[in-house]
């Protein structure tokens, strides 16, 4: 019997485990593919408090040798269902593992949509990006495209404009579906162009290295390749929490409808991190969550 149970080991799932850990309590943490999350696609790191500069994989090998060190356990395997049976509550995963635990914390992340073009994960991080705030300074003076046009791309579009010589935003729709206040904000700068009914067919590499795409026009079917040193990917987020809805409420777009205490409709249950409804989703709110949810179980816990 576990005290408290994470699935998912990013960087809230972790922390969780580490401020457990911390106040005493037997913790497991079941992640599903890799320690660190979305944090692992980012080369450089250079927005956490404290931390000069830091790859994405040495944040996530950091925080996972610190939750061992402290006496975590972790399992490798993708959790499919927890059912609350009062004081306890039961994980299963789908490899067949059975797991129980006093609190469970569902730090599930989320999943950039991507364009679905050959080629496309393995240039994530080198080529590549999903955030403007993380690695825009990466592109400054240089030339990048945006694929997307509603408010999480025209925004983005609007932080590199401050940073690079060109953007270049291309939206397969006929029109922006981001806010009108946003596109006319874009419009009014000189380095910024809006291209709609264009959608990115494919990625052009140099001796392995991302320099363009290539896109067709939607109505005239007209191909051309367009020069760039980086592809900034803003077309959607996709959580992954449908299975838990009858532990946690989730919002319109499935997003856990939970505020900053990270607290659910199930007692003993608690959700922290991207998977949660936030207006930010950076890796200092990532751990801000995982500390808040850790410390509402060990009272859930301690209370008991």
């Amino acid at each position: 019997m576990y005290d408290m149970i994470v699935a998912g080991g990013g960087p809230a799932g972790m922390t969780a485990a580490l401020y457990a850990l911390r106040n005493g309590k037997k913790v497991l943490v079941i992640e599903k593919q890799g320690f660190g999350g979305q944090i692992t696609h980012s080369p450089k790191v250079e927005n956490y408090p404290g931390t000069l500069q830091m790859s994405g994989n040495e944040f996530a090998d950091r925080m996972l040798d610190q939750i061992l060190k402290q006496g975590a356990e972790i399992e490798l395997e993708k959790v499919v269902s927890v059912s609350d049976q009062g004081a306890v509550k039961v994980v299963e995963t789908e490899e067949g593992g059975r797991y129980e635990g006093r609190t469970v914390v569902l730090a599930t992340g989320v999943k950039h949509r991507m364009l679905g073009l050959p080629g496309e994960e393995e240039m994530v991080g080198d080529g590549i990006s999903f955030c403007a705030v993380c690695d825009g300074d990466f592109y400054s003076g240089q030339k990048v495209c945006v694929a997307g046009g509603g408010n999480s791309a025209l925004q983005e579009a609007l932080l590199l404009a401050q940073k690079c010589s060109e953007v270049v935003i291309l939206q397969d729709l006929p029109f922006c579906t981001g806010e009108q206040k946003l596109q006319d904000a874009l419009a009014s700068l000189p380095n910024v162009t809006i291209r709609t009914g264009v959608g990115i067919t494919g990625l052009i590499q140099n001796d392995g290295v991302f320099c363009g795409v290539r896109t067709q026009d939607k109505e005239t079917g007209l191909e051309e390749e367009t020069a760039c040193d980086g592809l900034f990917v803003a077309v959607g987020l996709i959580p992954e929490n449908g299975q838990f809805e009858g532990l946690a409420a989730l919002d319109e777009a499935g997003y856990f409808d939970a505020d900053e205490q990270c607290l659910t409709k199930t007692p003993g249950v608690y959700v922290a991190g991207d998977c949660r409804r936030k207006n930010v989703r950076q890796l200092t709110t990532a751990v801000a969550d995982g500390a808040s949810a850790a410390l509402a179980a060990c009272r859930y816990l301690n209370e008991g």
